[in-house]
């Protein structure tokens, strides 16, 4: 059947369940320029708004039928449903779901508030049970941006009129899709799942919504393996959460290329009733840092990432479909890459899924630019947000480390303030001791678990020279030796290349790093020197190169921004996949 919804796939894809309503499509739309929508009753049910949109596309983008490219201080979404009876009728709550609405967000059904959230890149959710009909209902949403107050984070979003240098077209307002879930009054609202390969288990710690809980209620967690039972257990359920460990029959690895998964199934009952259920899947992998490898299950892998800044010619911060995530993988993949840098920008869960599914490694980071750090007054734009990233990421195997930050710059004359990345770092690490933390990616370093630079100097010879010395316990090198100290951890470069290259493209507002080179072979020998100095080094254990592809302005990518390669990808392959000198 052909549906008209866009992207009309399942959002959540770890934590699944039957009843569910995708709300993606036409929805009334109007910029409220002045903010002064609320003083002119926008959220009351009768108010009908001007424009149309649609949805879960930025208003900015050409998808969403609006294409305003100028500054917006607020935007307003209407649109009518229809709760199936049986919801009604049947008992149970009504879940809201939004993937992300950027930044500060307000909901009314009929006229009611529903809720606030603040946070243009976390996903959330309001209960609107008590405030649904069974007629016809209207669904009204605000969202105030404001990405010039250095109070949030806006990432690559571009802070004057034009985009410019390696800032780029905003988002406002929803930029992912919008759902209803149907649950019971008591129900599985998350879970945290924990793999250990080497006790054949998986320690599951889960958190249950709604109120109520009675005696007699019981967990079930069921593992499947390519369809046969691998391992079960049960638990009786007698508070607002629940801890188990889950015992595997068979131990199949996650590993970067080769994805093992378990499906999960997941279920509370009442006297041998089940009353809900949700399906997930998991993989089975460690990670963890030895002297300057970083180890995967055990092995020294060399992380061959690369740059991904998740924008779309047509959809901005929005992939037009799904096999456009899943495309992005695969051509990075083509090229070498065994993974990337999710880059200023918390990705969509559908993003994460096909890194799970495609055994693609990837750093979650926030989109930390824009939002003023100087003082500790940047803990309250930052932390809750970035929290309910972490919580709504934990469990994909793809996702092998933490960097909340990137490139701390000073603001105005001011430094950063050293406290808000310890206190970042320190709460990361309580949050989730499984993965590695990098404090912030490039400077200024004050914690981390991984030291590692940027560093765009396009001259292979002397790019190689300055490591020789790491190789023989002599000088390490560091970016800004007077702002952090480095102090023996793993080493790596997360930001090299950048190579200036796209000679389709004339606009003048055009640039890359370093000189522009003068033949495809020119840049291909470059883009070798670079990555053999690199892959060769014993110390290192990973590189990251600037970029996957082009984004707007900026054209150092290996494809273009519509997804065209600049060069036959076999040949940049083979420079990538060649075996690093740390590998085991």
């Amino acid at each position: 059947m052909i549906t008209t919804i866009p992207r009309p796939e399942y959002p959540r894809p770890q934590w699944v369940r039957p009843d569910w309503i995708n709300l993606n499509g036409d929805w009334q739309f109007e910029i409220d320029h002045g903010n002064s929508g609320k003083e002119r009753g926008f959220q009351e049910a009768s108010h009908e708004l001007a424009g149309t949109i649609t949805v879960p596309f930025c208003p900015e983008s050409k998808l969403s039928g609006v294409e305003h490219k100028d500054f917006m201080a607020a935007v307003w979404y209407k649109r009518e449903l229809v709760v199936p009876g049986h919801w009604l009728n049947g008992g149970g709550r009504i879940l809201l779901h939004f993937g992300a609405v950027d930044y500060e967000a307000e909901v009314w059904v009929n006229g009611v508030s529903v809720g606030k959230h603040r946070g243009g890149y976390s996903s959330f959710s309001f209960d609107i049970t008590t405030a649904v009909t069974a007629e016809s209902n209207a669904v009204t949403v605000y969202a105030k941006d404001d990405l010039r107050s250095g109070r949030q984070p806006r990432g690559k979003q571009c802070g004057g009129y034009y985009s410019s240098g390696c800032d780029y077209t905003r988002t406002t307002g929803i930029w992912q899709t919008v759902w209803l879930e149907h649950v019971p009054d008591v129900y599985m609202a998350s879970m945290k799942l924990v793999p250990d390969p080497d006790n054949a288990c998986a320690h599951i710690e889960l958190q249950l919504g709604g109120s109520g809980i009675e005696s007699g209620t019981t967990l079930t967690v069921k593992a499947l393996y390519e369809g046969i039972d691998a391992g079960s257990a049960v638990m009786k359920v007698t508070g607002s959460s629940a801890k188990l460990m889950l015992p595997l029959s068979e131990v199949h690895l996650w590993e970067p290329g080769k994805p093992e998964l378990y499906d999960l199934e997941l279920s509370l009952a009442r006297d041998g009733q089940i009353f809900d259920a949700v399906q997930s899947y998991f993989g089975l992998r460690s990670v963890k840092l030895d002297g300057m490898a970083f180890r995967i299950n055990g092995k020294s892998v060399f992380q061959r990432l690369v740059l991904d800044q998740g924008f779309y010619p047509d959809g901005v911060y929005t992939a037009p479909s799904d096999e456009d995530l899943r495309n992005d993988i695969e051509i990075s993949m083509g090229l070498g890459f065994n993974g990337a840098r999710l880059h200023e920008k918390m990705f969509e869960p559908r993003f994460l899924y096909w890194a799970d599914k495609l055994g693609y490694l990837v750093w979650g980071e926030h989109a930390n630019w824009g939002l003023d750090i100087t003082t500790t007054e940047g803990l309250a734009g930052f932390l809750p947000e970035w929290l309910e990233g972490i919580e709504r990421d934990f469990n994909h195997p793809a996702l092998i480390g933490w960097c909340p930050f990137n490139e701390t710059w000073d603001k105005d004359g001011a430094k950063q303030n050293n406290e808000v990345l310890r206190i970042v770092y320190d709460v990361t690490k309580r949050v989730d001791p499984t993965r590695p933390v990098i404090d912030t990616s490039g400077n200024f370093h004050v914690v981390t678990d991984i030291f590692d630079v940027h560093d765009y100097d396009q001259n292979p010879e002397t790019f190689k020279a300055r490591y020789e010395p790491m190789k023989n316990g002599g000088e390490v090198f560091n970016t800004f030796p007077k702002r952090q100290s480095y102090e023996g951890q793993p080493y790596f470069v997360s930001e090299y290349g950048g190579i200036w290259w796209n000679p389709e493209q004339k606009d003048e507002k055009s640039w890359g790093y370093g000189d522009r080179p003068t033949s495809e072979e020119a840049f291909l020998a470059r883009y070798a020197g670079l990555t053999d100095a690199l892959l060769d080094h014993p110390m290192m254990f990973g590189f990251c190169y600037t970029q996957l592809y082009d984004v707007e302005q900026e054209v150092n990518g290996l494809y273009t921004y519509d997804r065209r390669a600049k060069f036959d990808p076999e040949l940049i392959r083979r420079i990538n996949s060649r075996k690093a000198a740390i590998e085991d």
